[in-house]
């Protein structure tokens, strides 16, 4: 959605430094946000790996390019209602996820993300990569 303001989900991210470059194509254009949560799923992610210290540089340089938007009270009063409106549907999704989607609401962000499961959040912009 070139021209929109987009927050990248972690698989997205990781597939940009796994070389996916069509993911940085679909980005032209866009205004680039990263959520506090997603970054710390790919510091776990670079912590376990069998590459530690080139996963850390790549993933630091990466992070370096775009603003970090992080979580306060606002975007902790959205996880609460979001994850409410999941329990009363019976449809509850991983945890983080559910800060991820608060941070997108938060601050009219449209995700980028390869997980379905973001269909069950109301009011919430996603497009699917």
């Amino acid at each position: 959605m070139a021209g929109s303001s987009m927050l990248l989900d972690t698989v997205i991210i990781a597939g940009i430094l796994n070389g996916e470059s069509a993911l940085l194509e679909r980005l032209q254009g866009s205004l680039v946000r990263l959520s506090s949560i997603v970054i710390g799923e790919l510091f776990y992610g670079a912590f376990h790996s069998g590459r530690v210290n080139e996963n850390l540089i790549r993933l630091r340089q990466f992070t370096a390019q775009y603003p970090v938007m992080p979580c306060d009270v606002e975007t902790s009063e959205i996880y609460g209602e979001i994850k409410a409106a999941l329990r009363k549907k019976g449809r509850p999704i991983p945890e983080n996820d559910i800060w991820i989607a608060a941070v997108a609401k938060q601050h009219e962000l449209v995700l980028a993300t390869r997980d379905a499961h973001f269909r069950e959040i109301d009011q919430l912009t996603v497009v699917y990569w």
